[in-house]
């Protein structure tokens, strides 16, 4: 875990049931500094546990000798209780427990594309400056945006410091995520960020592009230079600090980060990997190409193929830019995500290889148009949101069974989708005739 520790948006779409979210409020106006700075005010909550307030305690004492004041970490910590909850989302990443497919529909569907244009087009001037200063593409910039909160309108609902502090004190990478809690109380007494609504996902990513504390501490940038480094409030400093993380990771201006290629028949997959790296004109000898047929530039840069779901799926050349998007979130999947999100933002029409699969994901207009087609045949699902959540999925469920599709494991794919719309409305029973 480099960057972020989970994508939240596919939490929300894709894995188990999670806290419902809403959207941030209007970020524009700046916010107003509190009465005292670095101090918030007391929160009341339940009563500790005793094994929680003893690492709090613990970790009271290193915060001091990191430079977090005593009447600073009692203020911030002050009627802190342990959320365990956050225990059970440790082992269940969706970057590796979702399929491919269906992972990519959900981030890398046409209301994202249609609304990461729009961004594109609203924020031209800052895109440009900020592609100046860092030699970032706007396109990239742009797509880790719409991937880690879609455009600022999912931050995550979860208070950062409960989640953060539940970590540091049970579990397993209790030093890694004491890190990330006394780093964040630190951001909070220099006064870049406010404790007040302070919220993102389980494991502590928050803002916009939904920075770690500790990549917030090293990489975030005064973009609009009012004096604060504020992911939070600022579309502008979440932006650029963005490009700086993936100009610090390594990207190269001008360069691609890769395309999806064809594989010569015989092709030995025991290459492929990010890491198994061999000169471009290697592969070209051995037959790989375009699978859009433009010419691969003939040069010794040095390229790996991946092939995520096998030798019948889509297959990819890569490059170093490749690694800068992967650094950002340790996951090809989600690497992949922010890639071909980009290349769709820049107008591209998208993969040609099919995924190896009958029941391909869906994206959130057609999970909403199955939402719509279940709440018809009187399932209680709640609004056709397109977030697929523990109702829909008993929903599903019953309707595979009804049909007889198989596996009935509740999965919103292209099958049940297919199958309900095929059947058409459902027949309201005959009114009773009147005597």
């Amino acid at each position: 875990m480099k960057h972020t520790a989970s994508c939240l948006l596919l939490s929300m779409m894709v894995a188990g049931p999670v806290i419902a979210q809403t959207p941030p409020p209007t970020r524009e106006t700046p916010p107003v500094a509190p009465a005292s700075p670095g101090v918030p005010a007391p929160v009341v909550a339940p009563v500790r546990d005793p094994v929680y307030a003893a690492c709090l305690a613990d970790l009271r004492t290193v915060a001091e000798k990191q430079g977090v004041t005593p009447a600073s970490f009692d203020a911030y910590t002050q009627g802190l209780a342990a959320d365990m909850s956050v225990m059970d989302l440790l082992d269940a990443q969706p970057e590796f427990t979702t399929p491919l497919w269906d992972y990519l529909a959900a981030l890398v569907d046409e209301q994202r594309v249609a609304d990461g244009q729009a961004m594109l087009a609203t924020h031209r001037d800052l895109l440009d400056r900020v592609a100046l200063a860092y030699g970032v593409d706007a396109a990239t910039v742009v797509a880790v945006w719409g991937v880690e909160s879609d455009y600022g309108r999912v931050f995550g609902k979860r208070p950062l410091l409960v989640s953060l502090s539940t970590l540091s004190c049970f579990g397993r990478r209790q030093a890694f995520f004491r890190g990330e809690f006394l780093t964040t109380l630190k951001l909070l007494q220099a006064g870049d960020i406010r404790a007040e609504g302070l919220t993102g996902s389980w494991a502590g990513a928050f803002g916009h592009t939904q920075f770690m504390p500790s990549t917030y501490e090293r990489i975030a940038v005064d973009f609009d230079a009012d004096g604060r480094r504020n992911l939070i409030d600022s579309i502008p400093d979440a932006l650029a600090s963005t490009a700086n993380y993936l100009v610090k990771s390594g990207w190269r201006t001008g360069e691609p980060w890769g395309y999806e290629v064809t594989l010569p028949p015989g092709f030995d997959v025991g290459q492929a990997g990010r890491t198994s790296r061999k000169p471009l004109t290697q592969w070209i000898a051995q037959g790989i190409a375009r699978v859009d047929g433009q010419p691969l530039s003939v040069d010794d840069r040095n390229a790996a193929v991946l092939v995520p779901t096998g030798f019948t799926g889509p297959a990819f050349l890569v490059f170093k830019n490749y690694d800068a998007i992967y650094s950002y979130n340790a996951a090809e999947s989600y690497a992949l995500a922010i890639a071909l999100l980009a290349d769709r933002l820049r107008g591209g029409a998208g993969l040609i290889t099919a995924w190896p699969t009958d029941d391909p994901g869906l994206g959130r207009p057609q999970r909403r148009e199955l939402q719509t087609l279940l709440l018809a045949r009187g399932h209680a699902i709640g609004a056709a949101d397109g977030m697929i959540g523990t109702q829909t999925r008993r929903a599903i469920v019953v309707e595979q069974q009804r049909l007889g599709l198989q596996p009935a494991d509740g999965r919103a794919g292209a099958k049940i989708l297919a199958a309900l719309k095929a059947e058409g409305p459902p027949v309201a029973p005959p009114e009773p005739r009147k005597p």
